[in-house]
């Protein structure tokens, strides 16, 4: 008797679940002001895309071409799917210390989720996620980025 009850019971809730949908639908064509749908490629100046949202990785510069970047590594270590290569070199400073500076900021959009793990584990802040959307190319090696423009360097964190 239970095996029933439920029997009717899942085909009552699926034409429930059905006319719900339905009712939904015949609302928006009979309200078609309401539409959210929008004509995307028309709209492109007028188009809405909210500041939370993740497109890709960039590696923030100033306007005297330089970055925060430390080439610590982290944002490397916690991609999950390994996106991100970042190759340093070390140099010896004035007094005598070696220093890692970034040699190049490999980033492989093709491969990323953006889960945004590397931001967070940046402990410079030196990078973000971009509201940019349109990445669709013929070839895969135009996904392939160097974030680091050329001659940029390392902010100076000297205070005086």
């Amino acid at each position: 008797m239970k095996a029933l009850f439920r029997y009717f019971s899942s085909i009552f809730s699926a034409f429930k679940s059905l006319w719900t949908g339905m009712r939904l639908t015949f609302y928006y064509l009979s309200h078609p002001k309401t539409i959210l749908t929008q004509q995307y490629p028309e709209n492109r100046k007028t188009l809405y895309i909210p500041e939370a949202f993740k497109g890709e990785v960039v590696l923030i510069h100033d306007e005297n071409n330089e970055h925060g970047c430390t080439a610590c590594r982290m944002c490397e270590m916690t991609c999950p799917n390994g996106t991100i290569k970042i190759t340093s070199i070390t140099e010896e400073t004035e007094d005598g210390k070696k220093k890692k500076i970034l040699d190049e900021w490999i980033y492989n959009l093709g491969m990323c989720t953006f889960c945004a793990q590397c931001i967070e584990a940046c402990p410079q802040n030196a990078i973000k996620m971009q509201n940019t959307f349109e990445h669709s190319v013929y070839d895969r090696k135009e996904l392939i980025k160097k974030l680091n423009h050329p001659g940029s360097k390392l902010k100076s964190t000297k205070k005086i």
